[in-house]
């Protein structure tokens, strides 16, 4: 038992890191094809992100290996395979439910993570990134890592989620992390621009966080900046 534990473990490890190696590497590919020269000069803060995403990837994957293991092995978790076990208009709900849910946590998490104390020994690793690259995605001191870490693997325990959706969750976790660092903006004005793009976060507003830093704390909605009026728009240095 203790031997598949620390399996599942390691693998959970080894699963994080090499997600965040294909997919920020694809992006920061697609900068260096779609904006020759964005990343000039910038080759140790990229080691540097790099080295820092390693360790958070290892601190992600640590409770994300036991929780895999506990549902494998003992039952644990409301996590179901069977597509019959709840209605199928709660697949897209059940997203929802954990995006809202970890975009709650993320952003009062964010705002105590600009508390000068706090920012000065853990959030200022993040915001070392000057500018953010797709690199910079897990960028994190190892407490901020830790914030980060518990969110999915408590929700798995209280909210029911197929496990295909599960991986929904993770791959819009994932993604929107990388993108919303590049740098540049890689989806539509239109898009941007739009009523729905009010609501999302990409590129353009979480840039104008690495300028200002106490504004625009979201991860995947704007909800919350704009209840608690923190809600700045979108950066000028770069529009769509």
């Amino acid at each position: 038992m203790l031997l598949a534990l620390i399996l599942s473990t390691m693998a959970m490890v080894a699963i994080v890191a090499l997600r965040y190696l294909a997919i920020s590497g694809a992006f920061a590919a697609l900068t260096t094809r779609v904006r020759p020269g964005h990343h000039a000069g910038l080759g140790a803060q990229i080691r540097r992100e790099i080295g820092w995403s390693l360790v958070s990837a290892a601190i992600y994957g640590i409770p994300a290996g036991v929780v895999a293991w506990g549902w494998d092995s003992l039952g644990w978790t409301r996590i179901y395979a069977d597509w019959n076990a709840y209605p199928l208009w709660y697949l897209p709900l059940s997203v929802f439910l954990y995006l809202f849910a970890h975009d709650t946590w993320f952003y009062w998490t964010h705002r105590w993570m600009h508390e000068p104390r706090v920012f000065r020994v853990a959030h200022a690793v993040h915001h070392a990134s000057r500018p953010p690259t797709a690199w910079a995605a897990m960028s994190f001191h190892p407490i901020e890592a830790l914030t980060g870490a518990v969110v999915i693997p408590l929700l798995v325990f209280l909210v029911p989620i197929h496990i295909a959706m599960l991986g929904v969750v993770l791959t819009v976790m994932t993604v929107m992390g990388v993108t919303n660092h590049m740098g540049w903006e890689m989806f539509p004005r239109w898009l941007v621009r739009s009523p729905v793009g009010g609501w999302i976060i990409t590129a353009s507003h979480h840039q104008l966080h690495h300028e200002r830093y106490q504004c625009n704390y979201g991860l995947y909605f704007r909800f919350w900046d704009r209840l608690c009026k923190t809600d700045r728009g979108l950066s000028k240095s770069f529009q769509p």
